[in-house]
């Protein structure tokens, strides 16, 4: 995976690949383009080193969940011999690369709007699933929070980074986004699952899971992130984080989210009113 505009951009690509090792072959070698913000606010860091430190830098990082993967993903695959444990947040991940050593490795990004910007409703296509992760992050660090868990800062990043193979789809695969997009649109019981596998011979679920095994993401985020673990409630914040932020992307008359919020309410042990109060306070 490359770390800055030095190396050429990828193509992108038009036609689906065969297969789950050809998908995961690919990605592991495209850049990953960051939001303009990001790459910008990095670049006024860079010329102001001295004054930064890794808790800025990842506070900065943490509304771009493109970044926030690509730094994660390098310092997981460059982690020093010495060190057995997993780095498992931004923040965390900064601090065992070094400032000098981190601006040095990521130089000026490539961006998303560069990237996207003349392909008619690719750029709205991936500021899209990037709104959702954010109030997905946001519920499931409340949840998380509320149920005192220890992990509230990891449960934050796993929900953030919980759909990056749909953002990477758009990021190099526009055109398959977007057909993608629009199978689901003409036919609404058709799951998503369902669309990917008809159009990009895989499912997108199964793409992430062997990209964080081939990054050698933190293992608790994948544990996390994988909704199979149905009874763990770390797991559950975020599925339900998800499942909500999914549902109400649109507004708050889907008639999935009433059984959102009486799932939300066992794990918060509130009653259902309360679970919906709660949810509402978090989105103002």
């Amino acid at each position: 995976m490359n770390t800055s505009s030095a190396s050429p951009a990828s193509a992108l690509l038009d036609g689906a690949l065969p297969d789950l090792a050809s998908w995961t072959a690919w990605f592991r070698r495209a850049d990953i383009p960051v939001l303009a913000d990001t790459a910008d606010a990095l670049e006024a860091m860079r010329a102001n080193e001295d004054e930064v430190d890794a808790n800025l830098i990842g506070e900065m990082v943490a509304d771009d969940p493109l970044m926030s993967l690509k730094i994660l993903a390098y310092a997981a695959t460059h982690r020093p011999a010495r060190r057995v444990t997993d780095v498992e947040t931004v923040t965390a991940a900064i601090v065992v690369l070094g400032i000098s050593p981190f601006f040095g490795t990521f130089g000026a990004q490539p961006t998303v709007e560069d990237r996207l910007g003349p392909m008619e409703g690719a750029l709205d296509g991936l500021r899209s699933v990037i709104r959702r992760a954010h109030r997905a992050a946001r519920l499931a660090f409340a949840f998380a929070v509320h149920r005192m868990d220890l992990d509230a800062a990891v449960i934050h990043q796993a929900a953030l980074l919980h759909d990056f193979a749909e953002m990477l789809l758009w990021c190099h695969a526009p055109t398959l986004a977007l057909r993608v997009r629009a199978a689901m649109q003409a036919d609404p019981a058709l799951r998503s699952s369902a669309a990917q596998r008809a159009l990009l011979n895989i499912d997108l679920a199964e793409l992430q899971q062997a990209l964080m095994k081939a990054w050698a993401l933190p293992d608790l985020l994948g544990r996390i992130s994988d909704e199979r673990q149905t009874r763990h409630p770390s797991v559950q914040s975020v599925a339900l984080a998800i499942r909500l932020a999914r549902h109400s992307a649109d507004g708050w008359e889907n008639p999935a989210i009433p059984d959102d919020i009486a799932d939300i309410a066992r794990l918060l042990n509130l009653s259902k009113d309360a679970a919906l109060e709660f949810v509402h306070k978090v989105e103002d």
